[in-house]
């Protein structure tokens, strides 16, 4: 309705103007046609615009999805949480294997099976590990328990292939080159700020732990919030690709105990090749079409 009167206001006045400058027989003859081209006019405009408005905001859609995947910024803004079934998953390096759920316990024990290697010679294995935290379940999210009040939380991720080096044998930058790409997991909502190993040593001969601190946007506030993670990463026997599971919280919760939290996390991972068995390797698609050879 406020578009036709956009359109029709002109209209008013043309036919004013015939009306002063004509005889009464031209004028109502002119009248008519002036209405009709008028009329036109507006409905063929009111027709086209909102295929054109549609195709702009799909356009929009695609730049920004696009300028996310390649700079890990969203060019929309800060994301709330009503707008993340539109958005990209972070690249944790995660695949389930098919005919598997990432399962959680009413104690917290969370479990899920993954693929790793490449798709001549795939891997299966088993991860579990305890959180207090709610397992997410959303399009966005692999492996993840979040604490929504308090943004706590521990994520899995899996690196490139370690090319045959142990985890002894690779620089720190290895790990955070998964964590800290601009499509990874603390990128979702801008690329993280001032990031520092602070430290990182071997556990048991078997596991790698790194403590990171860094800082990330805020997803509400848009603002920068220094963080602390701890990450574990194992190379499961058999495999080529370091397993991690991340645990953080932001700088002032990890000082009031939130690093006795995340270290409890840490110390109960566990990632072990899966039994062997005569089914095939197959990747879950996560994408409602049909599956996939890994």
């Amino acid at each position: 309705k406020f578009l036709a009167i956009i359109f029709l206001a002109p209209a008013a006045s043309a036919f004013t103007s015939v009306q002063s400058s004509s005889s009464p027989a031209t004028t109502q003859s002119a009248l008519h046609a002036s209405r009709r081209d008028v009329l036109a006019s507006a409905t063929a405009t009111m027709l086209a615009l909102p295929s054109v408005v549609n195709a702009a905001a799909a356009v929009q859609d695609s730049l920004q999805i696009e300028e996310f995947l390649r700079t890990g910024i969203d060019a929309g803004g800060t994301m709330g949480v009503s707008s993340q079934a539109g958005k990209s998953r972070p690249q944790t390096g995660v695949v389930f294997r098919d005919g598997t759920d990432v399962l959680q316990s009413k104690k917290g024990d969370v479990s899920a099976e993954i693929l790793v290697g490449t798709k001549s010679d795939p891997k299966s294995v088993l991860i579990s590990f305890t959180a207090p935290y709610k397992l997410e379940t959303g399009s966005v999210y692999d492996v993840e328990c979040r604490d929504q009040k308090t943004g706590d939380g521990a994520f899995l991720a899996v690196t490139e292939k370690a090319n045959g080096k142990s985890l002894e044998e690779l620089d720190s930058s290895f790990f955070m080159n998964r964590l800290f790409d601009p499509t990874g997991r603390f990128s979702f909502y801008g690329p993280p700020t001032d990031v520092k190993v602070k430290k990182s040593n071997m556990i048991d001969g078997n596991n790698r732990m790194l403590e990171v601190s860094f800082s990330n946007l805020s997803q509400s506030t848009n603002a920068e919030i220094p963080r602390t993670a701890l990450i574990v990463a194992t190379i499961p026997k058999g495999t080529d690709n370091a397993v991690m599971l991340v645990a953080s919280a932001n700088a002032s919760r990890w000082k009031k105990g939130a690093d006795v939290a995340s270290r409890t996390i840490v110390d109960s991972f566990s990632a072990i090749p899966s039994p062997q068995t005569s089914m095939k390797l197959r990747v879950k698609d996560r994408s409602n079409g049909a599956s996939i050879d890994f």
